[in-house]
C-alpha cells in the first residue's frame, strides 16, 4: 500500500512538472513571437541596429579569421629553416661532396643540398642582370655553399642555434649562417595579433552590449504607460522584464547573422587579389570563411550579449521605478 501512494506519488509530482514545463515553453514562445512582432513593426530603425551589432561582431570575427588563415605559414616554418654554410676558398666541389656526406650522417639533419660556386654564379647573373659585368671576371669569386635543413626537433631556435655553433666551427665551413630572423617576427606580429584581436572583442563586446542597452532603454520609454498598467494589475517583474530579454536576444542573433554574411561577403571580395599575390610566390594561398566553431561561437555570443544587454537596462529600469513585486 506504502509503495502505491509513494509511486501514485511521484507519479503526481512529475505530471506537475511536465505541466509546469509545458506551460513555461508555451509562455516564452508566445513572448518570443510577440517581440518578434514588434521589432517588425519598425523595420527600418530595427536594421539599423541588428546592422551595427553585426559590424561589430564582424570585426572580431573576421580578424580572428584571417589569423586562422595565417596559421599554416606560422605552423610549417621549420619546413624553411636552413643553415647556409660558406666553405672557404680552398675547398673545392669534391670536399663540398665530402662534407655533405658527412652531415648526412647527423640525425640532426633532415636535407643536405650542394650549391657550386658555378651555380652560384649563374643564379646571381640572372637575378641580378649583371651578364655584361660578371663576363669581365678572370675567375668566379664565390665559394662552395652547402645548405642545411635541420630536423623538425632541431629547426627550434634554441636548437638551431646550437647546431649553428657545432657546424660554423667545422675546418672547411668559413661562414654559417641561421636565416630565422623572420620567423621570429612572423611569430612576434601573430602574438601580436592575438593579443589585438582579444582587446578588440572586448572592446566591441562592450560596444554591442551598449547598442542593446540603449535601443531597449528606448523599447521601454515608448511603453512605460503599459508597464505601469500591467504593474497595477499585479504583473511580476519577471512578466515585465521577459519580452524585452527576447528582443535583446532577437537583435544578438540579427547581429550575429548579419556579422557572418559581412565577414562572408569581405572575404569574397577580398581573395581574388590574395589569390593573385600568393601565385607571384608559387603558393596556392588563399583565404577562407568561417569556420564552424567560430560560427557556432557567433551564434552563440550574439544573442548572449544581446540577452545581458537587454536585462541590464530592464533591471536598471524596474530598480529606478519601482514597479512590479520581485
Amino acid at each position: 500500500m506504502r509503495q502505491l501512494t509513494a509511486r501514485s506519488r511521484r507519479t503526481e509530482i512529475g505530471g506537475k512538472l511536465r505541466e509546469q514545463l509545458k506551460n513555461w515553453g508555451l509562455l516564452h514562445l508566445q513572448c518570443f513571437f510577440f517581440s518578434l512582432g514588434q521589432l517588425c513593426r519598425t523595420p527600418a530603425a530595427t536594421l539599423v541596429t541588428i546592422a551595427v551589432i553585426g559590424i561589430a561582431l564582424a570585426l572580431p570575427a573576421g580578424s580572428y579569421q584571417l589569423l586562422d588563415n595565417l596559421l599554416p605559414l606560422n605552423k610549417h616554418w621549420d619546413d624553411a629553416v636552413q643553415i647556409s654554410l660558406f666553405l672557404k676558398p680552398k675547398f673545392d666541389e669534391r670536399a663540398a661532396n665530402k662534407l655533405a656526406g658527412l652531415l648526412r650522417i647527423r640525425k640532426d639533419i633532415a636535407h643536405v643540398k650542394i650549391i657550386t660556386k658555378a651555380q652560384a654564379l649563374e643564379e646571381y647573373r640572372r637575378l641580378a642582370g649583371f651578364g655584361s659585368a660578371l663576363a669581365l671576371l678572370n675567375e668566379n669569386p664565390l665559394p662552395n655553399v652547402v645548405v642545411v635543413r635541420p630536423t623538425e626537433a632541431a629547426a627550434m631556435p634554441a636548437a638551431s642555434q646550437v647546431l649553428l655553433t657545432q657546424l660554423e666551427k667545422l675546418p672547411e665551413v668559413e661562414l654559417a649562417q641561421l636565416d630565422i630572423q623572420w620567423v621570429k617576427r612572423l611569430n612576434a606580429l601573430m602574438d601580436l595579433g592575438r593579443q589585438a584581436v582579444g582587446v578588440l572583442a572586448g572592446l566591441l563586446a562592450l560596444a554591442v552590449l551598449l547598442v542593446v542597452g540603449n535601443t531597449i532603454r528606448l523599447g521601454i520609454h515608448s511603453h512605460h504607460d503599459a508597464i505601469v498598467i500591467a504593474s497595477l494589475f499585479g504583473a511580476t517583474r519577471a512578466f515585465i522584464r521577459r519580452p524585452f530579454l527576447h528582443s535583446g536576444c532577437l537583435y544578438g542573433l540579427g547581429g550575429a547573422i548579419m556579422a557572418w554574411i559581412l565577414v562572408k561577403i569581405a572575404f569574397a571580395l577580398l581573395n581574388p587579389p590574395v589569390r593573385t599575390l600568393a601565385a607571384l610566390y608559387s603558393s596556392d594561398f588563399e583565404l577562407h570563411g568561417l569556420s564552424l566553431g567560430i560560427v557556432f561561437i557567433l551564434l552563440l555570443c550574439g544573442p548572449g550579449l544581446g540577452l545581458i544587454g537587454s536585462w541590464l537596462a530592464v533591471e536598471y529600469y524596474l530598480r529606478k521605478t519601482k514597479l512590479g513585486p520581485a
